[in-house]
């Protein structure tokens, strides 16, 4: 009897060793799963949801809701001047827009100096309209207003110089409106409208369509152009105008002269002899 329950004692010490070592080694690979675990929390970079260009973008171009998305960047490597709420790229209750000032490719971070402030232009191809091309003027003090001239301003242009042999009967050099209410986009190389005091401008940038543009560029290779500011409430339209030195001293036209009609003679063809005579006759018709 003595000999069974010394057994059984030394049975029941076996197990409970075993048992303890059992949940020693599961209580060791647990400690481990679970430094294991911390570690790689720990490595684990902090991100911070960031505005990217969602396609390239090129200069001058308006940013809108389309051309931007939201990526999650490392919070260490973000650039500065980076958006993170949509309110600050795209200001609530305002219809105000961001241009592009820098070309940005897909997926490339939206900064604060690669976009223009809500309502700043870009410069003039912001300015542009579908299908309108930008073109200089070449003007002086006189043909361009004194300097009064600024962007946004309306203008009419005129064109002098000599129809030569292009004109039945020319008349010296003519004076005709060929474009009006064309809009000013530049004054040299400033675009904005806040320029202080007068400007002598040596040039003038207008917005005009291609045609427009050809014929532009014809009269001041061939004439010299002058500029009329329209006002800024004036909706009339300027109809064609054309005054000659002529028209400007109050001569009138110039009257041909009358064609000279010769004398119709009428004769009879009689032979006197060997010689053949005319005779006059009363012309019937």
């Amino acid at each position: 009897m003595r000999a069974v329950f010394g057994l059984v004692l030394v049975v029941g010490i076996a197990l409970a060793g075993g048992a303890v070592m059992m949940a020693k080694n599961y209580i060791s690979e647990y400690q481990h799963e679970l430094a294991s675990e911390r570690a790689a929390r720990d490595a684990i970079v902090p991100t911070v949801e960031v505005f990217v260009a969602n396609r390239p973008l090129r200069y001058g171009e308006s940013l809108d809701v389309d051309s931007v998305r939201t990526v999650k960047l490392p919070e260490n490597a973000i650039p500065e001047g980076a958006f993170f709420k949509a309110d600050d790229l795209f200001p609530p209750n305002s219809d105000d827009k961001r241009f592009i000032l820098r070309a940005m490719e897909k997926d490339e971070a939206i900064l604060a100096v690669k976009v223009t402030q809500p309502g700043q232009d870009a410069g003039i191809t912001s300015r542009l309209e579908r299908g309108m091309r930008a073109f200089a003027i070449r003007v002086d003090v006189a043909s361009g207003v004194s300097g009064f001239l600024r962007p946004g301003d309306r203008v009419d242009v005129y064109w002098t110089g000599s129809a030569g042999d292009m004109m039945e009967g020319s008349r010296g050099e003519v004076t005709r409106l060929i474009e009006a209410g064309i809009q000013l986009i530049a004054i040299d190389q400033k675009a904005g409208g806040d320029l202080e005091g007068t400007v002598i401008a040596r040039t003038v940038t207008i917005s005009a369509t291609p045609q427009q543009v050809a014929g532009l560029a014809q009269a001041q290779t061939t004439g010299r152009l002058s500029l009329a500011l329209v006002g800024a409430e004036d909706d009339t339209i300027a109809s064609a105008i054309e005054v000659d030195q002529r028209k400007l001293l109050g001569l009138g036209e110039i009257e041909k002269a009358p064609e000279k009609v010769e004398k119709k003679v009428c004769t009879i063809r009689t032979r006197r002899g060997a010689e053949v005579v005319d005779i006059p006759i009363p012309c019937t018709n």
